[in-house]
Order: C-alpha cells, then sequence, then structure tokens
C-alpha cells in the first residue's frame, strides 16, 4: 500500500512525464518512406536544411546522409546540388508517396516534361562521376542499400540513354497512389478536397434479414460475399444488383462451414473475425479468429499473455467475472475449402476441421480482445488485439513492447515455421515474421508488432485506391472514441492518451514506457456526449472509404458509426493526402422500395430506420457499402431513391455499375510478363469525352443496351458497351445514353499502326485486336475483333472450357484478357491486389492463369492519367509461381 507521500510523489511524476509526451507528439500522417509517421524535430538539420519541423528525419538520418552524399565524391556543383535534393528527400513528409518497395533509395523522380527533375538529372550528371552510384541497375527490385565498390561511374556508364534512365527512376507528376519528387520539398497546394461537401446523408436499402457481426467479399470478384456471426458459423450469400428490387441470398440452414463446437460464445467471447486468403479461389484458405475456453475444450491451450516477460504473474490477478487469468484464449486458425467441390472459387461449403493453428494467446481478463484479421495490400495477415481489459489496462501492456496486447500484429501465413524455429523465435503459433516488420530484430520487442498503444481496435480497413491508408477505430473508455491512420510503428497512445485527452490510470505506467515516445494522435472521434446527452455512453464502428459509384456524393468519404445506431458520421480529408480530417454527422434513411421492409425507429420515418445495434461495416465487390445491424443487412444506394439531394447523381441512369473506362481507370497498372523470359510494361494515356452522334447510328436509341460490341455504319468504329478491351493505343470516349442504357458506351479510337504497338495487341499477322470478355465469365463464350487491312473490324469467336471460366474475376480492376502475338508472347492482365498475367493463347484457345509474387505497385494513376514501362529483355525477372 503506497503512503499519501508516495502517491503524492507518483501523481507528480506522472504528470511531469505527459508533459513530456505532449511536447515530443507527432500526428497521423502515413507519410514515411520507411511507413512510418513523421518526427517533430526542434532541432535544425545541418545537411538536408530545407527540411525542418515535421520532417522524416532526425539529427542521426541527417549526418547519414550528410556521409554517404560526401561518399559520392561529386564534382560538378549543378548535378551535386540536385544528388543532394535527392538524397534529402528521404526527409520529406510526404516521402512514403514517392519512394516505393522496389526502389529504397531513389524516389520516383517527375518525368512528365522535358523541364521535369529526371530530364534536368540526366542533362546535369550523364557524364559526371558518382563513386557508389545510386542509380546503378542492379539496385532496382527493391536493394536494401546502395553498392559498397569505390569505383566510380557516370549515368551513361550504367545506361543507354535518357530514356532508358528516365523509364527506370521516372514517373508521372501525380498518381493515385504515388507522387513524384521534383526537387523541391512538398508543399501541400493540392487541395483537392477544398469544394467537397459531406453528403446530405445517405440512403440505405435492406437487403437481408439476418444478423451478422463479419462480411467479406469473395476473393473471386464476385458478386458472392461471406457472412458470420458471433456463435461461429458463416455463410456465402450472394449480393443482389442495386436497383434489382431483389434482397439478398443467402440461406442460414446450410452455412458454409460451422465451428460453434470450437468457439466460446457470450457477450464478450465468440467468433470475432474471418479472413480469405487473396488466392481462395485457387488455393481454399480461410481464416476464423475466436475465442475457446480450455476447461472446456481440452485443444485451447496458449501462452499466457500475462507472463514474467512482461512482469505479470496470473496468480495474483484476481478472477473476471468468475474465470481464472487465461482461462479464455484468442484463437486464429486456418480451415481449407479444398474438395467440397471442383475448385474452390465454385466450394459452397468449407471444412470445420482445423488445418493449422495459426495463433493461440491466453487472456487475462475478459474484455478489450479485439479479435479482427485482415489481408493488408501487402499480402500479410493483420491481427488487431485489444489491450486485454481488466482496470484501464492495469499492466500497461498497450504500451509494452513485449506484449501483444493492444497492437496490430502483422504475420506471414505463406511461410509456415519449423518447430524449432517456432521454440527458438518465440512465436505464438504457425507463421512467420515479415522482414520489414517495425521490431524485428530487436531485443526486448516483439517482432509481430505493427502498431501499438491500441485499447480495443474495433474494425479496421485499408483505402482500396489508397493502399497505404490503413484506418482502425479504437473503442474508447470514459470519453473519447477515436478513427487512426496505422503506419510501421506507430503508437496511438493508449493509455497515456485516451484519444487527444490525457488520461488518467488508477496504477502508474508500467516497463516499457519512454518519455520520448512519438505518439500518434487520431484523425477523427467523438466525446461519448455527442452520442448520447443523457448517458455517454458509446462504441465506435470502424468503417470504410467509400469508393463506390452509387454514391457519388459520399465518394471519397469515410464512414464510421457507432454501435448504439443512432449517428454516423463522413469524414473528409483535405488537402488529399494531409491526413488533416473533417467530419459531419449525416442522417440515414431507407429507401421506400427497400426489398426487405424497413421499421421506422421510434418517432416515425423521419427518424430513420431502426436498424438496432451497428455491428460492422462491409464491402462488397462493386464496392458498395453494407451496414451489418441486430436487425439486418442494409446497403447504401442512390440518394435519390431517399430523396436526398446529391447534384452529381446522374439520375437518369438507373445503375450505379461503373462503365468500362471507370473500372479500368481504378486499377494501378503493373505486373511482371513471362515469355522467353521477356518483361513488358506497356503505357497508356487516355481521356473522356463523348462518342460522336454520327457514330450512335446502328445503335438503339431506346430499350436497354445489352452487353457486348457494337459497330458503326462505317465498320470502322468499335463501341464496346459493359465490356473490356485489350489494348488501349488511342483515346477512350465515353457517353452515358440517358434513361435507355444498361451501362456506359466506349469507344477506343486507334492512334497508331501496328508497328507501334510493341507486340501487345497483335493477333497472327500482326493485326491488332481487342477482345470482348463480358459473357466469358457467365457462358465462356467472347469476341476477339481484329482490325483487318482497310481498317475495317472483323469478329472471331472464342470459348473456353469450365476450367478456364473460373479464373476470371468480376472486381477486376483492368481487362483479364487481351490477346496474344504471333510469337506466343502474352499479355499482361495486372490488379492490385495479387499481381498477375493471364496467358491467352489464340491458336490453342486457352488459357492460363500465372500469378506473381511481387511488392506494392511503385506505380499508379488517377482517372487522367497513366503511365508504366516497356522494358527490354532482362535477367532481373520477379520470381513467377504458377
Amino acid at each position: 500500500m503506497m503512503t499519501k507521500t508516495n502517491q503524492a510523489i507518483a501523481i507528480f511524476l506522472h504528470l511531469c512525464f505527459l508533459l513530456l509526451l505532449l511536447l515530443s507528439s507527432t500526428t497521423s500522417n502515413p507519410l514515411c518512406s520507411d511507413s512510418k509517421t513523421q518526427v517533430n524535430s526542434n532541432e535544425t538539420l545541418q545537411f538536408c536544411d530545407s527540411y525542418s519541423g515535421r520532417t522524416c528525419c532526425d539529427s542521426k538520418n541527417d549526418l547519414e546522409l550528410q556521409n554517404r552524399f560526401n561518399s559520392m565524391n561529386i564534382s560538378d556543383s549543378t548535378c551535386s546540388s540536385l544528388l543532394k535534393s535527392i538524397l534529402c528527400s528521404k526527409c520529406d513528409q510526404f516521402s512514403g508517396q514517392f519512394f516505393s518497395e522496389e526502389n529504397s533509395q531513389i524516389p520516383i523522380l517527375c518525368n512528365s516534361t522535358s523541364k521535369d527533375l529526371c530530364s534536368k538529372l540526366w542533362d546535369s550528371c550523364q557524364n559526371i562521376s558518382i563513386v557508389s552510384s545510386p542509380f546503378s541497375p542492379t539496385l532496382l527490385g527493391g536493394a536494401s542499400s546502395p553498392s559498397t565498390s569505390s569505383n566510380s561511374s557516370t549515368l551513361t556508364d550504367l545506361w543507354k540513354s535518357q530514356t532508358e534512365f528516365c523509364t527506370a527512376f521516372g514517373g508521372p507528376s501525380q498518381t493515385n497512389i504515388t507522387k513524384c519528387f521534383n526537387g523541391k520539398p512538398v508543399n501541400q497546394v493540392n487541395d483537392t478536397g477544398h469544394d467537397v461537401k459531406p453528403p446530405k446523408g445517405v440512403c440505405l436499402e435492406k437487403i437481408g434479414t439476418g444478423s451478422y457481426l463479419n462480411m467479406v467479399a469473395h476473393p473471386d470478384g464476385s458478386n458472392r460475399a461471406f457472412f458470420s456471426n458471433q456463435p461461429g458459423k458463416i455463410w456465402l450469400g450472394t449480393i443482389p444488383d442495386q436497383d434489382s428490387g431483389k434482397p439478398m441470398e443467402i440461406d442460414e440452414s446450410t452455412p458454409f462451414v460451422d465451428i460453434t463446437d470450437q468457439v466460446s460464445f457470450d457477450t464478450q467471447f465468440g467468433m470475432m473475425g474471418m479472413a480469405f486468403h487473396p488466392r481462395f479461389a485457387e488455393n481454399g484458405r480461410f481464416f476464423a479468429s475466436f475465442n475457446c475456453d480450455k476447461v472446456k475444450s481440452p485443444g485451447c491451450s496458449g501462452r499466457c499473455a500475462c507472463n514474467s516477460d512482461v512482469n505479470c504473474d496470473p496468480s495474483k490477478l484476481p478472477k473476471d467475472d468468475g474465470a481464472q487469468p487465461c482461462r479464455y484464449q484468442t484463437v486464429v486458425a486456418e480451415y481449407t475449402a479444398n474438395g467440397t467441390s471442383s475448385s474452390p472459387s465454385t466450394a459452397k461449403t468449407g471444412k470445420a476441421s482445423e488445418v493449422r493453428r495459426i495463433f493461440t494467446m491466453g487472456l487475462p481478463y475478459s474484455s478489450s480482445h479485439g479479435g479482427q484479421i485482415l489481408f493488408g495490400p501487402d499480402g500479410y495477415l493483420y491481427l488487431m488485439t485489444g489491450d486485454g481489459g481488466g482496470v484501464s489496462d492495469t499492466h500497461n501492456f498497450a504500451q509494452n513492447k513485449k506484449s501483444l496486447l493492444g497492437k496490430i500484429l502483422r504475420l506471414d501465413v505463406d511461410v509456415m515455421p519449423s518447430v524449432s524455429d517456432i521454440s527458438q523465435l518465440g512465436l505464438w503459433g504457425n507463421y512467420s515474421i515479415p522482414k520489414n516488420n517495425p521490431f524485428q530484430g530487436i531485443e526486448d520487442q516483439q517482432p509481430e508488432i505493427w502498431a501499438l498503444g491500441l485499447r480495443n481496435p474495433w474494425r479496421c480497413s485499408f483505402d482500396i485506391e489508397r493502399p497505404d491508408y490503413f484506418l482502425c477505430a479504437d473503442v474508447g473508455k470514459d470519453t473519447y472514441e477515436e478513427v487512426d491512420i496505422i503506419t510501421k510503428g506507430g503508437n496511438y497512445g493508449w493509455r497515456i492518451y485516451e484519444g487527444p485527452y490525457v488520461f488518467s490510470p488508477l496504477s502508474p505506467f508500467g516497463e516499457n514506457v519512454s518519455a520520448v515516445s512519438n505518439l500518434t494522435f487520431p484523425i477523427l472521434g467523438y466525446n461519448h456526449s455527442e452520442v448520447n446527452k443523457h448517458e455517454g455512453s458509446a462504441s465506435i464502428i470502424g468503417g470504410y472509404f467509400y469508393r463506390s459509384n452509387t454514391d457519388p456524393c459520399s465518394y471519397g468519404t469515410y464512414l464510421y458509426a457507432d454501435l448504439y445506431a443512432n449517428a454516423m458520421w463522413a469524414a473528409i480529408e483535405s488537402p488529399e493526402d494531409s491526413g488533416n480530417f473533417t467530419k459531419s454527422q449525416i442522417p440515414f434513411k431507407c429507401s421506400e422500395d427497400s426489398p426487405v421492409k424497413c421499421t421506422a425507429a421510434p418517432g416515425g420515418a423521419d427518424s430513420g430506420p431502426a436498424l438496432g445495434y451497428i455491428y460492422s461495416f462491409g464491402q462488397d465487390n462493386n464496392k458498395d457499402i453494407h451496414l451489418l445491424t441486430s436487425s439486418g443487412v442494409y446497403r447504401i444506394v442512390r440518394p435519390s431513391r431517399c430523396n436526398l439531394a446529391c447534384s452529381k447523381e446522374n439520375t437518369t441512369s438507373s445503375t450505379g455499375k461503373q462503365s468500362p473506362a471507370e473500372i479500368f481507370a481504378t486499377g494501378v497498372v503493373f505486373g511482371t510478363y513471362m515469355a522467353m523470359m521477356t518483361a513488358i510494361f506497356f503505357w497508356v494515356s487516355y481521356k473522356t469525352d463523348f462518342i460522336p452522334e454520327a457514330c450512335l447510328s446502328n445503335i438503339p436509341t431506346s430499350g436497354h443496351y445489352k452487353s457486348g460490341a457494337y459497330l458503326c455504319d462505317a465498320i470502322t468504329e468499335l463501341v464496346l458497351c459493359g465490356t473490356s478491351w485489350g489494348v488501349a493505343c488511342g483515346s477512350l470516349y465515353h457517353r452515358t445514353i440517358g434513361g435507355y442504357s444498361d451501362c456506359s458506351l466506349c469507344k477506343l479510337e486507334l492512334c497508331c499502326d501496328g508497328r507501334d504497338w510493341m507486340g501487345m495487341g497483335r493477333e497472327y499477322g500482326g493485326k491488332p485486336a481487342l477482345i470482348d470478355t463480358t459473357q466469358l465469365p457467365i457462358t465462356g463464350l467472347g469476341g476477339l475483333w481484329v482490325l483487318e487491312d482497310g481498317g475495317k473490324w472483323s469478329t472471331k469467336s472464342l470459348v473456353l472450357q469450365p476450367r478456364q471460366i473460373r479464373l476470371f474475376d468480376k472486381n477486376s480492376f483492368v481487362v483479364k484478357v487481351h490477346g496474344a502475338t504471333q510469337n506466343g508472347e502474352v499479355i499482361l492482365a495486372p490488379i492490385v491486389w495479387e499481381p498477375h498475367i493471364f496467358y491467352y493463347d489464340v491458336e490453342k484457345n486457352d488459357l492460363r492463369k500465372i500469378r506473381i509474387n511481387a511488392g506494392k505497385p511503385d506505380r499508379g494513376f488517377r482517372e487522367s492519367y497513366v503511365e508504366c514501362r516497356h522494358m527490354e529483355k532482362s535477367g532481373s525477372i520477379m520470381h513467377l509461381e504458377t
């Protein structure tokens, strides 16, 4: 028992400690090149003196960059100045957006015009000797450090031409995922959100009556999704098209898998998450996160999170709701759908027996244990854990890097450890550690940790258009609910802070907490009093960035809500990529023509639908957002269905589906193609406009357009409706015919002859070709359109076997099959989350899919520009796995 004097001293020291933390705290932007947040430097950098305040460098980093620069021994002052600016770009607070994993040494150099940095660098440095040049081709492809050779080399020694050099190191001025470096510190002048206003509200339709805790879109890209409940059942449902008037198809009497006998279920425990491997359609692997009771289940046994490593003795912990410490466990287990059908993508059931136990950890108390799992765009499995409960995290687990409680964990479930590895490395199950985890290889720190300082994260998501934006909602205790941008090694403050407020726990801070810790504060949140002014009760439910075209007024906003279903928010980031968000509480209504009738909340229809509790949000493969509530499943639909004003909505079109041009524009063109050990990347640029009226003379102007291809009278202009095409060596023209169209019409106007197509669009005879894939995923029938001599189009039928049809992905970000050249070369079909190639042999009519092991894309694009690269034969092909 502490004396009053000792208590006073402890409180005084505690307040001093909090003051130090306040002085050293950072904000929340995930922009540094190592995926970490910036540091607020109170000291002036001596070498990289263009950067001050919020930077990604401290004095140690600054000195390292200076030493590296000096070692290059550059004689020319102009070249020297450019190289210094390039090296110091590491310190830019936006450096995470113009450095790629493939080249961590040199940023993407702006290369849109002849006056951009890449051209200037070549002109100034091409004949200047640079010791241990960072521009060596051997350093591309993710090398971790430059060559230590003392030999000098010029750019012309290493690269044949400026074009080749800038193809390797250059990039467009602005893309959806990356920026480029122009030689100067980035200023936030790109205020793309200044004229963005929050939606007037969201319109919902009820498509299901079941109560679910989790929703995961089927990895095959179809209109199916998996739903799970807390007791431990998973169902496979079919999502209806927007405006179809149909409810969701789901048979609760026949679950996809039932593991209720493995799950301990009550108000605090149950099945908390599920995740399907990105290659589920091929390997059938899926995962469940749940709690088990070791008293009732012999297989429920794992190391207790309260242990000597974290200075915690479970024998000294009190019982929690009658249960001994670590009686209940957090489990992540792997299951399979293999063997239940001809292929995993068509499986309607999975196997309920575990394939392997991925992770098991005993919980000291019965609350605040998180449990969500999801695969990131990097292919790793993320597990969200709470602080373990108790009274305000008594043992300070969330801040202790020796503990896995109160953390975001990042695990590799594709590389399995040996039994000896598990023992030697102190792993908590069958997984390995990603090499770039922030605490990998650091003594007394758990290598599984990706981020720390969370109380009870409840629903995290990656922005599908900006994969670096990883947002998590964290449930508060007494005062505040928060949303955080999760970054590598980020510390989100609990239990030092609750949101932006200093938190005063009953016990002093524990081990492994440093007064120089850089804390990251929430980007969004709300006080409990904002939700329930009478009781102050609240519990945040994390959501998604809205990326569907169904509600254009909500596009780009981050949507989140409160458990008690009487509050929902739309948050707008301005300027873009700044981490500065403004939230607006928005009303929600239910459409009168909802497939399942909505029940009005107390107070009448104006009070909105009676949702009950909001458990989670979900996102399907069409990017539509769903609300999983205690009263059923709701989907966001067009605002006009609820008479909500939205000037951006096209009320003459009854569909929220994306046009081919829009689907194409949401992709990230990257990947590798293998044919005779050749790598080819292609370049495309396009714009949107209208199809000339003359081109529509033989296209019906009434009724609904059917997906497919249409020829104009001249037979030289091909219009594709709701389909994908092969090569885009020209301009895309886009138009919707008001009121009558099921889809948008697109025309590909060729701008170059076959010789300029780089072998990408040729059928036999070297003739350019496009492929109509509209019906291929459904019927296996498609059309190969060939531009014949004289500029006229002809068509040939394509027929796929059933085993080939399953390779198609409805949620494709770009076209899936392009054709093949006379030499048997293949055309890329890369997508963001799982880069791969579709190999189509025209002569043999054979379609195959090849997966590529690759890092995140180093190039992306907006709706206005695409730039990729064309590479010659290279020995540095990324590893291919069939």
